[in-house]
């Protein structure tokens, strides 16, 4: 699988389970939400200080970010 499908899948994963939107995301990180929405849909390559950003929203390491899931 692609890692950016993974970084994706694991962002909207932690976000949903945060309860927060795309937008309040994307705000709390100091990011557009159309940019957030690239990242969950995999076609958005973020760096690893906007990985780390997104996880600290999100409350987890941003090693979570990199995980498989099934």
């Amino acid at each position: 699988m692609d890692i950016r499908a993974v970084v994706g899948k694991n962002v909207r994963h932690f976000r949903e389970l945060t309860g927060l939107s795309q937008e309040e995301l994307a705000f709390d990180a100091d990011l557009h939400r159309t940019y957030v929405s690239g990242v969950e849909r995999g076609i958005r390559n973020p760096t690893v200080l906007i990985a780390a950003k997104l996880a600290a929203v999100l409350g987890v390491e941003p090693s979570k970010l990199l995980e498989l899931r099934s």
